[in-house]
């Protein structure tokens, strides 16, 4: 099969790599030219692991090329990713479209034979029917069906969520779409991966109810984490004591400093704002949105607690700022909300992650870069950790207090036995681990 693959950001890139893995001939459209001839040379604009590999060995194979000639690639294409941004717009949280009609306008003159054109980005319900008519207004004379086809990447694990799903989700009204579809997905087959076909409405509400689902989850376990504090109990031990009902599961019930990253915050605003266009208030929705963002609160308290009340004068030791591990990603982490309000506080903040640097630098302004976390936390007051990379998951406890002026640990991860790190000489508080300093 020949897809054209417009946008190259993190979903368009991947996708477009891993079909040319697949051994369709892919070409990635992006009208920067910079960025596509960074990516002609070999350059990945992004962290993602077995990314850069997996793109270098298909471009050497011819089945992958970049360009910013968008009506070459449509042309000759058997169907047409539309993998643009819909970022949260500014005033409302809906989904901002601009790019995506944009792209359907373009698109739609250079359409040649019959095409399916795929909307991948994450969009609202209605959105794919939309971009069918402006493809019909702009060419009336096109030859072409609309497909849903969202994505459920998880940064860090893009790739092997790609080749192994648990499914894949395409909406189409057609038989011929469906086909062309079944086609571009065929080697999954091989692995047993289901391709759920349904129409287009449902699929372009799966991926926002998907989200929704998920961010719930987390928010219902850092509820759950904060009445630990207040009853002694162990978050930890109670989170497993209910994953292992299979009708629950255990993933998503990780305690933290609230859910950040590209979908999960843009997602469940605007799902909440669907529903309250439709006169169907998602409630759940709404009041996870308003709880993540007291979470994030919350943890600064917490830190300040454990600093005496004020941070004004320490020098504080960020391990991680990216909304999770494996990923460069700096959209909506909670580290944007908590790193400011301790350099805002008047702290010292000492900051170490592997990938965030690159965004972190402008994002995160009055802050100290390290590499090196023990370097950071020399002299330091406290420690936090905000991300669970590995590099911070094995560090020497007992060399970590000696450097430091005030050997504390907020361990926002739960990353650290609590009865391991106060053996080492730290003041602990995780989340959800028993009584904490607020409330003993």
């Amino acid at each position: 099969m020949r897809i054209a693959m417009i946008g190259t950001g993190y979903v368009g890139l991947v996708s477009g790599v891993c079909f040319s893995d697949f051994g369709h001939e892919v070409v990635c459209v992006d009208r920067l030219a910079d960025k596509v001839a960074a990516l002609q040379a070999g350059r990945v604009p992004i962290y993602e692991p077995g990314l850069e590999a997996m793109m270098a060995r298909n471009v050497a194979a011819g089945r992958l090329s970049f360009t910013t000639d968008l009506a070459g690639a449509v042309a000759g294409a058997d169907a047409v990713f539309i993998a643009v941004g819909t970022p949260a717009r500014r005033g409302d949280g809906h989904a901002d479209l601009q790019h995506v009609h944009a792209a359907a306008r373009e698109i739609a003159p250079a359409l040649g034979g019959y095409t399916v054109v795929v909307i991948k980005s994450t969009v609202p319900v209605g959105t794919n029917r939309a971009v069918a008519r402006i493809i019909r207004e702009t060419a009336p004379g096109a030859d072409f069906d609309i497909a849903s086809n969202p994505e459920f990447l998880r940064e860090g694990a893009a790739i092997e969520d790609f080749m192994r799903p648990d499914r894949v989700v395409v909406g189409a009204d057609s038989d011929r779409a469906r086909a062309v579809m079944a086609a571009i997905y065929r080697p999954l087959s091989l692995r047993d991966a289901p391709v759920v076909f349904m129409d287009i409405e449902s699929a372009e509400l799966t991926k926002y109810a998907a989200n929704a689902f998920l961010a719930m989850k987390i928010t219902f376990i850092n509820e759950i984490a904060a009445l630990c504090e207040r009853v002694g109990a162990d978050v930890q031990q109670v989170a497993r004591g209910i994953g292992l009902d299979r009708r629950i599961g255990p993933k998503f019930l990780h305690p933290g400093p609230g859910y950040g990253g590209s979908c999960f915050p843009k997602d469940t605003r605007a799902l909440a704002r669907i529903g309250q266009e439709h006169a169907s208030a998602l409630k759940l929705v709404e009041k996870t949105i308003q709880v993540n963002d007291e979470i994030k609160r919350a943890m600064v308290e917490k830190i300040l607690d454990l600093c005496g009340g004020s941070v004004n004068g320490r020098r504080i030791a960020v391990f991680g700022v990216t909304f999770k591990p494996e990923t460069d990603d700096m959209r909506e982490a909670p580290a944007l909300t908590i790193v400011p309000a301790l350099v805002g506080g008047g702290a010292e903040v000492r900051v170490v992650d592997p990938q965030g640097r690159k965004e972190g630098e402008a994002l995160l302004p009055g802050v100290i870069w390290h590499e090196d976390p023990y370097a950071a936390a020399r002299d330091a007051d406290a420690v936090v950790i905000l991300t669970e990379w590995n590099a911070f998951r094995a560090l020497d406890l007992d060399r970590l207090a000696r450097g430091m002026r005030k050997p504390r640990m907020a361990d926002l991860r739960n990353v650290y036995d609590p009865a391991m790190a106060r053996a080492a000489g730290f003041a602990y508080v995780g989340v959800g681990r028993g009584i904490s300093p607020a409330s003993a």
